[in-house]
């Protein structure tokens, strides 16, 4: 039983950061559309980001689906999840409905717990004998998460200083 409960933890969370990264590719805006959100949001290079987000998420959708890698498929799950929610989510309270920082909290914290749970005996790491569970996968998605958002930050994150107001 519990097998089937990671199988479906993973595939759930697997679908929806392909279709997020779907999204952000052909939806809505389409790719110029997300360069000029994550602009806004204070990311230089635009584009740039926007590939990257793409490409992180239907990556690490895919390795969540298989079951592969799953503690760096985790770690990128967390990671684009502490991105969204630090610049696009946290000032606008907890609600999702608000555009809070709810639904991307969510979404962390189940990649993180299967990160320490592991993916189940229904995976590929498990054919493979690829064992990284518990407090190794916790600690590596969580620390590879935690350097790929300081340095994606550090990098790329130039905000505009905010406008003085006229005396």
């Amino acid at each position: 039983m519990d097998d089937f409960a990671l199988l479906l933890i993973r595939l759930v969370l697997g679908v929806v950061m392909i279709a997020h990264g779907l999204n952000h590719w052909r939806g809505g805006g389409r790719i110029e559309g997300t360069a000029r959100w994550f602009t806004g949001l204070g990311l230089r290079n635009g584009t740039l980001q926007a590939w990257m987000s793409v490409v992180t998420e239907i990556g690490a959708g895919a390795l969540l689906v298989l079951g592969l890698f799953t503690p760096l498929a985790c770690a990128a799950v967390v990671s684009v999840m502490l991105v969204a929610g630090l610049l696009a989510h946290r000032r606008n309270g907890f609600f999702v409905f608000k555009e809070g920082y709810e639904y991307v909290l969510t979404l962390a914290v189940v990649a993180l717990a299967l990160a320490v749970l592991g993916p189940g005996g229904v995976s590929v790491d498990e054919a493979s004998g690829i064992d990284v569970t518990g407090w190794a996968g916790g600690v590596l998605a969580l620390g590879v998460a935690a350097l790929a958002t300081a340095g994606l930050l550090a990098v790329f994150w130039r905000p505009e200083p905010p406008e003085q107001e006229a005396s």
